[in-house]
Formats: C-alpha cells, sequence, structure tokens
C-alpha cells in the first residue's frame, strides 16, 4: 500500500488532535506526518504512530514542501492564508474551517452522502460544520427514497463545538467560578438559543450554515431548511431535533428500515423501554445515532427524528480522515 505525507495545521487545538488520534487509530498509510503550529515549542505532548515520534514543526510558508494530504483546522483566517501554500505545494488540503464551504469551486463533502464529490476538487475540499454532518447523513437514505421537500432543525449543541477554552468555562463555572469570557452569557445549568454571530436576517451565522450547508451537499437546492441553533451545557455531542417533509409517504417502520441500513447510522429506537439517542451513548463513537423515529401526523408526509453525534469525531476530525480515505483510493 501507498503511503503519504500528511500535515495537520491546528494540531494543538481540540479537532486537530482528534485527526492525529483518528488517523493512529483508523491505521492511515503514512510516510511522513507534520504537525504544525505557531508555537511548536509549546506542545503539552508527545504524538507518536506505531513507534515513531512525531514532534511539532513550525507553521510557515514553507512548511509544505513534500506534502500531499493536508488536514486544516486552525480557524478561518490561518486557513484562508496558509491552504493555498500548500496546494501550491502540492498538497491536497482538507479544510474544517468555514472558509472554503460556500465557495462554489470547492466541494463539501460527507463521504456517506456525496462522496464522488471528492474527485471535484481543485487543490481544497471542504469540511463541512458539525451540526450539518450529522443531520446530512440521517437524511440521505430518506432523500433518496422520497426526496426531501423542507427540513426544520433545531440543535442542541455541546461547549466543545466552541473550542477548548468553552470546555474549560463550562468546567469552571460547574465548579462555582461564574466568569462569563467564551459565550455571551453563563451556559452552567443554562440554554444559550445564540451560536456564532447575527445575520441581517435575525438568524445566526451557524444557522445559515446549516441551511446553506445542507443544499450544497445534498445537491439540490430546492430543499428548503430554516435552524434554530442552542447552545447547552454539556461536554460533548451535539443534538437534534429534526421535522421532514417528504415528496412521498414514508412510514416509521420504512423509515427505521432505510436508515438500519444507511452507512454510518446507528438506530436506536424503543421508548417504551428507555432507548433513544443521548450525548452521552455517542460520545467517542463514530456513527450518526437516530431515534424517536415517528410520522409527522400534522401533515400528510412528515417524518420527526432525533439525531445525536460526536461533533468532534464525525462532526469534524473523522470527516475529514474519511475524506482523505476515499482521495487516496483513486489518489
Amino acid at each position: 500500500m501507498k503511503k503519504y505525507n500528511v500535515a495537520i495545521v491546528g494540531i494543538r487545538g481540540v479537532v486537530g488532535n482528534s485527526m492525529f488520534e483518528i488517523l493512529k487509530e483508523r491505521q492511515f498509510p503514512i510516510n511522513d506526518l507534520r504537525l504544525l503550529s505557531f508555537n511548536p515549542d509549546k506542545a503539552l505532548r508527545t504524538y507518536e504512530i506505531d513507534g515513531k515520534e512525531y514532534k511539532l514543526s513550525k507553521l510557515d510558508p514553507q512548511a509544505f514542501e513534500g506534502v500531499e494530504i493536508g488536514l486544516f483546522s486552525p480557524g478561518a483566517k490561518i486557513s484562508k492564508e496558509y491552504a493555498p501554500h500548500a496546494v501550491n505545494a502540492g498538497a491536497v488540503v482538507i479544510d474544517n474551517t468555514s472558509q472554503f464551504r460556500m465557495d462554489p469551486e470547492v466541494p463539501l463533502v460527507v463521504p456517506e452522502v456525496n462522496p464522488d464529490d471528492v474527485f471535484k476538487h481543485k487543490g481544497i475540499i471542504a469540511n463541512p460544520n458539525c451540526s450539518t454532518i450529522q443531520m446530512v447523513v440521517a437524511l440521505k437514505p430518506l432523500y433518496d427514497y422520497a426526496k426531501i421537500k423542507r427540513v426544520v432543525v433545531s440543535s442542541y449543541q455541546a461547549v466543545s463545538g466552541a473550542g477548548s477554552a468553552a470546555i474549560d468555562e463550562l468546567n469552571a463555572q460547574l465548579k462555582g467560578n461564574m466568569d462569563v469570557k467564551i459565550f455571551q452569557h453563563q451556559i452552567a445549568q443554562n440554554l444559550i438559543p445564540h451560536i456564532d454571530v447575527p445575520q441581517d436576517n435575525f438568524y445566526t451565522k451557524e444557522e445559515m450554515k446549516m441551511v446553506y450547508e445542507t443544499t450544497k451537499i445534498m445537491g439540490d437546492d430546492s430543499i428548503k431548511v430554516t435552524a434554530t441553533c442552542v447552545r447547552v451545557p454539556i461536554f460533548g455531542a451535539h443534538s437534534e431535533s429534526v421535522n421532514i417533509e417528504t415528496e412521498k409517504k414514508i412510514t416509521r417502520e420504512k423509515a427505521i428500515k432505510l436508515l438500519s441500513g444507511a452507512p454510518g447510522v446507528r438506530v436506536v429506537d424503543d421508548i417504551t423501554n428507555n432507548q433513544y439517542p443521548m450525548p452521552l451513548m455517542a460520545e467517542g463513537k463514530d456513527e450518526i445515532f437516530v431515534g424517536r423515529i415517528r410520522e409527522d401526523e400534522s401533515i400528510a408526509n412528515g417524518l420527526n427524528l432525533w439525531v445525536v453525534a460526536d461533533n468532534i469525531r464525525k462532526g469534524a476530525a473523522l470527516n475529514a480522515v474519511q475524506i482523505a480515505e476515499e482521495l487516496i483510493k483513486k489518489f
């Protein structure tokens, strides 16, 4: 098997660190691994794969010489500046930031949904927003059967989606230090219906990401999407209440069958025995968990779903590595 020269940009962040661990877990064929940081001397841990230790290197425009695959999660501004350097050096960049997601020249990929789009790249492939990824994985088998006309989603998003400082803030508040630095309000014992910056239409940027990214990934601009995104005081795994309207009827039984056979999906649906997806169930797992599947009795062709996934794994790092795995199939 051919082995590849891989770089991780943003290795000291939650997602970058998870990218490293997932490359290791899935035995990605690595020849050389570069772990890039603006402050390589501040590494708080060692990085080892198959007995070989990798040290952090300085992120600069020359750092990508010989790199074939770049996994980026350093923040949008840094990706905007450094992804072109990686591409110019011959790498394919898989970027986890928001920088390139809605660029019409950049494919936005979830391998369970639109894997062929990987090969439409011109040097950069975008990794979608975490809340969008888990939803479209659940939507795909239902869309293929009955075509989806409309999606109404409310998300309940863990603090890890805002990075390590947000995790620290919730931890501190649970211990009694109620200083507010990361979120707009105290997050412990609270819910905040405000993720990312407000837009002119009074939605937030996070909500509009779900709107625009869903239609791009599904390849269907006719799907109508509306979203409300809420930050909740848990550490890991996002949850979503998803209501869909389809062109033809999908019964509960048919939906369970379709979802049970879909890649990357695990159905947990037995409310009489208290079985349904929860964040604690999804943390550290690769699958999208779907439950509370029921027909929407207010419309002719509607379904309600409860969708839960680890936002750092499938919602970010794992999806990026899966894109890389698709890429090397035809590299």
